[in-house]
């Protein structure tokens, strides 16, 4: 598979949308399954989250991260 890097945004409601597909995936154990940039990415149920927080120049970030290696 070819490199990619990719930042997308969201309104709000599809942002709360989204996450909640996700917690949702992650409580149940199951795929997760999320359309970015016209890519279809399925998240397996073994992946990592890690939240990571950011901060310099005045500005804050926070990212929710979801690592895996593909099988």
């Amino acid at each position: 598979m070819s490199e990619r890097d990719i930042e997308k945004s969201y309104t709000k409601e599809e942002f709360v949308d989204k996450l909640r597909r996700l917690a949702d995936s992650i409580e149940q154990g199951e795929n997760f399954r999320i359309s970015i940039a016209g890519e279809a990415i399925y998240v397996p149920d073994r992946a990592e989250f890690t939240i990571e927080h950011e901060r310099g120049d005045g500005e804050n970030e926070i990212e929710f991260q979801i690592k895996w290696k593909d099988a």
